[in-house]
């Protein structure tokens, strides 16, 4: 009964911050693609077909995955891209290890190619990074609505409810 008349104890408090940290974080949308699906980076994919429909957003990133000791990744402006030329990549991608990740942390379009005469087999893929499309507005307020939200009715209660079961949980173990 210490533990009670004392106040929240450590853990108890931890647990309360962590919660409440989570209800307001917003929620992230970045998605890792894996180049070619389950085919991955290599020949005899059609990587145009496999990006149509895809949306490339500003946070997203790709994944290549693919023999080391035959291929590569390389970015490539468009012209480059179009040619199949590898010689100045604007940046070579390969790790060595075959499962190289690219950030598309620019909203812009990238063109990457495998050298070694793979991209004119057709290892070449382009996307368009755009920017996340803006949530959708909210409905208009009511002026004889209540300003207590669902949120605060029951998520709050419960994250307090929690806390003090694990408050009691640590005290008698």
């Amino acid at each position: 009964m210490e533990g009670l008349r004392n106040g929240i104890t450590w853990p108890t408090a931890v647990v309360v911050i962590m919660c409440t940290a989570l209800i307001m974080l917003p929620e992230v949308s970045s998605t890792r693609f894996i180049v070619g699906g389950n085919m991955g980076w290599t020949s005899n994919v059609n990587y145009t077909i496999w990006a149509q429909g895809k949306h490339f957003y500003n946070g997203d990133w790709l994944f290549f995955v693919y023999d080391r000791n035959q291929m590569n990744v390389l970015e490539v402006n468009r012209t480059n891209y179009e040619t199949c030329n590898s010689d100045n990549p604007i940046h070579n991608w390969t790790t060595g290890a075959g499962r190289d990740v690219v950030p598309l942390n620019v909203t812009r379009p990238y063109y990457f190619i495998s050298g070694k005469g793979f991209c004119y087999g057709g290892m070449k893929i382009a996307v368009n990074v755009e920017n996340l499309p803006p949530p959708p507005s909210a409905a208009p307020v009511r002026s004889d609505s209540s300003r207590y939200t669902f949120r605060s009715q029951i998520v709050i209660p419960t994250v307090f409810l929690i806390a003090a079961v694990w408050d009691s949980f640590l005290w008698f173990w």
